[in-house]
């Protein structure tokens, strides 16, 4: 699944990085893999912007802008869902 192209607030140091694999075991659109006990941002289109990894990670080698694309990730997902309001959205927008 694909959010928004090259639009994501997600910034990632891996420097910082310290191996512990918290943002891979809680990003909910696999955002990350591990490669050589480090994080590797793997698609970051698909980042909702929720801050669940932010929010974990013990060495702050993360910042994301926290909320913004969770919420129109979640109005979107409704949209494409309800019939009646699919019709009146186009076809190449966000949602």
């Amino acid at each position: 699944m694909k959010y928004l192209d090259n639009v994501v607030s997600l910034k990632y140091d891996a420097n910082k990085c310290i191996g512990c694999k918290k943002c891979y075991e809680v990003c909910p659109h696999r955002v990350f893999i591990i490669k050589n006990n480090k994080a590797v941002l793997d698609k970051i289109d698909s980042c909702i912007e929720c801050g669940a990894c932010m929010m974990n990670c013990p060495s702050n080698a993360i910042e994301v802008d926290q909320g913004v694309g969770c919420a129109s990730a979640i109005i979107s997902g409704f949209i494409k869902r309800n019939k009646f309001l699919s019709k009146f959205i186009k076809k190449d927008s966000c949602c």
